[in-house]
């Protein structure tokens, strides 16, 4: 997937490679990118040039008039164009380094990727379908006269925290499945003019599982959207999963979360009568469903409207008919609201 965070004004840090010192101080304070893209009359990347090299070059004896060619560091690193987000950052990370020339194949330049603005989250088209319909049985008595995504956790609700993280990675819409209590979750949310976003909603008629409310989507999404439970919390970078998604252009991506389990005694391994080897309380490890995945629009092509039907269904019924599922391994915190000691786990968080 490509990468749309390049800096608008690069083109104010390109510097033919003739120029002064005097020229690449104008060009730095101009454009404040802090760093210059040295270039050959035809476009092509030389070199790059810093703020720390021409602080390098005075400190040797050159003046203001004196040729920058002395001071171009000729191998800088680059990247292609079509490189997406989260490596360039890794890259730079990795590298130690805050700009990142974009070239093509003929090695012109053609972008600057700049860690601050990388850092800085674009506004996504895609919707963010919570599922907040459940009625919380195992956390009675605090659901009794709540719905479990309004129970507080710090103070707010926990679906307000995952709204709220979502903003924060760029997500405007979304669309909130909602059964048990569902009057007091509208009551709070209302159309979301009060987080700056747009907030629809999805009303079960009876309940419909973790999946069967997407068959209800009208209209349909057109590109790749993100559903969650709304009893998740996480810190998991939802526009980084979108973006992994698409990069394995797969019609469904399931975050996976790695769960040990170790047994409690020593175990035997046999065959037949016979003792073949022990394990000492061995630990099993699995993946286990996080509850948050990436749809692309035709995956609710497998659902029928008003059915009760769970995500894992639902990737079964893609994986039938030949379609790509994948999963997203992730190791961010993460709790599943699902009983009381969960809550009081997250609640002292």
């Amino acid at each position: 997937m490509k990468s749309d965070a390049q800096n608008k004004d690069w083109r104010k840090a390109l510097l033919p490679f003739n120029a002064t010192l005097r020229q690449a101080i104008h060009n730095l304070d101009e454009a404040a990118l802090q760093i210059l893209l040295i270039i050959s009359p035809d476009g092509t990347l030389i070199g790059t040039l810093t703020d720390g090299d021409i602080r390098r070059g005075l400190l040797r004896g050159l003046d203001l008039n004196s040729s920058i060619e002395s001071l171009i560091h000729r191998e800088p690193l680059v990247v292609p164009p079509q490189l997406d987000r989260d490596t360039v950052l890794q890259l730079m990370h990795a590298n130690k380094v805050h700009q990142l020339p974009v070239v093509g194949e003929d090695r012109r330049v053609v972008g600057l990727h700049v860690w601050d603005e990388l850092m800085i989250p674009g506004k996504r088209s895609n919707l963010m379908v919570i599922m907040a319909g459940g009625q919380g049985t195992r956390l009675r008595p605090h659901t009794e006269n709540c719905p479990k995504p309004l129970l507080p956790i710090a103070g707010r609700p926990m679906l307000e925290h995952i709204i709220e993280r979502a903003k924060g990675e760029g997500f405007e819409h979304f669309v909130l499945a909602i059964h048990y209590l569902g009057h007091m979750i509208e009551d709070y949310f209302g159309d979301g003019g009060r987080w700056q976003v747009k907030i629809d909603y999805l009303r079960e008629e009876s309940p419909l599982g973790t999946a069967g409310a997407i068959g209800l989507l009208n209209p349909r999404p057109d590109v790749p959207f993100l559903v969650t439970n709304g009893d998740v919390l996480t810190d998991i970078h939802y526009g980084e999963l979108l973006d992994f998604h698409c990069r394995h252009s797969a019609s469904a991506t399931m975050a996976v979360r790695l769960h040990e389990w170790q047994h409690p005694f020593g175990v035997v391994r046999t065959k037949g009568v016979d003792i073949i080897g022990f394990e000492e309380k061995p630990v099993t490890r699995s993946h286990i469903n996080a509850g948050i995945y990436v749809l692309e629009p035709g995956a609710p092509d497998v659902l029928n409207t008003g059915e009760h039907c769970d995500m894992p269904t639902l990737f079964s019924r893609l994986q039938e008919r030949a379609a790509r599922i994948i999963v997203y391994p992730m190791h961010e915190p993460w709790l599943d609201v699902g009983r009381v000691d969960d809550l009081e786990r997250a609640q002292a968080r």
